[in-house]
This record gives C-alpha cells, sequence and structure tokens, in this order.
C-alpha cells in the first residue's frame, strides 16, 4: 500500500486519520508520518491495509489494469450488487 492509496481508502471510506489509526490500532501520528513521506514499518502498513480492507476498500497493484494505470484504491462491490 502506497500513502496515496491509503488517502484515497480513506476517502472512499469517509474515515480520518484517527479513525484509521484506531482500526488499525497504530498511533495518530503514525498514520499522519506514512501518508506524508511513506515511512513506516512493514507490520504496520499491513495492519493499516487490513483495516481498510475490512472496511470495504480493494488496493489494485500497478500496471496494466484497463489501461497503463498506476496502484489503485476502489471500494468492494457490496454483496446485493
Amino acid at each position: 500500500m502506497t500513502p496515496e492509496q491509503s488517502r484515497a481508502a480513506r476517502g472512499i471510506l469517509g474515515w480520518s486519520v484517527r479513525d484509521l489509526a484506531e482500526k488499525a490500532e497504530v498511533g495518530v501520528n503514525t498514520v499522519s508520518r506514512f501518508e506524508n513521506s511513506g515511512e513506516a514499518m512493514h507490520s504496520t502498513v499491513t495492519k493499516m491495509q487490513a483495516a481498510l480492507e475490512a472496511g470495504g476498500v480493494a488496493f489494485i497493484t500497478g500496471g496494466t489494469y484497463q489501461g497503463d494505470g498506476g496502484p489503485g484504491v476502489r471500494q468492494k462491490k457490496q454483496p446485493s450488487e
């Protein structure tokens, strides 16, 4: 997960930095530092990504995905859709 993906995922879910920190059980400053500089331990990024995925987003890796876009994030399809 990139810092940009983290910010985008929070936007999709309507989560604040504090919301993500609480759900991932990490510090607010840790989320802010990662999203602003990319600095965080791998285990911390994994916890944040897992929390965002549990919240309902899916991460898209970079490369050819209906075009030549980079990494991204999207809302998961709801079961009734």
